[in-house]
């Protein structure tokens, strides 16, 4: 049983650090000079440069949310949410690869829920 507790705790870290990457390494791209490729993908998405901005800063804030026990649970639903808001976006432009892409990514913060904080005390 505590074998089975620590092997959870582990994968929790591991998908926590790693969900943490993602939402700082993409958010942190609006602070960079976008491709044209990348605003074009933006635009069809009806995403203008403002809403890109503030999207990439809640990225990068839900990814630190998850970062603690006591925020976690809200930073990977906000973080859940703002994907599924993405791939919406994304369905409804047309773009149905960058919607299916989404899905892992969507599907992460809710296997973390599911696993629970890695530091938080039973």
């Amino acid at each position: 049983m505590m074998e089975q507790t620590l092997t959870i705790k582990i994968i929790s870290g591991m998908l926590l650090l790693l969900t943490t990457y993602f939402g700082v390494s993409h958010g942190s791209r609006v602070f960079q000079e976008p491709s044209p490729q990348y605003m074009e993908m933006m635009n069809s998405l009806g995403i203008t440069n403002a809403l890109r901005v503030l999207i990439g800063s809640l990225s990068i804030s839900f990814a630190i949310l998850i970062l603690f026990p006591n925020t976690f649970f809200i930073g990977n639903t906000l973080r859940a949410v703002m994907l599924i808001v993405l791939a919406a976006l994304a369905l409804k432009s047309g773009n149905y690869k960058f919607a299916l892409a989404e899905i892992p990514f969507i599907i992460m913060p809710l296997i973390l829920i599911y696993l629970g904080h890695p530091l938080k005390s039973v």
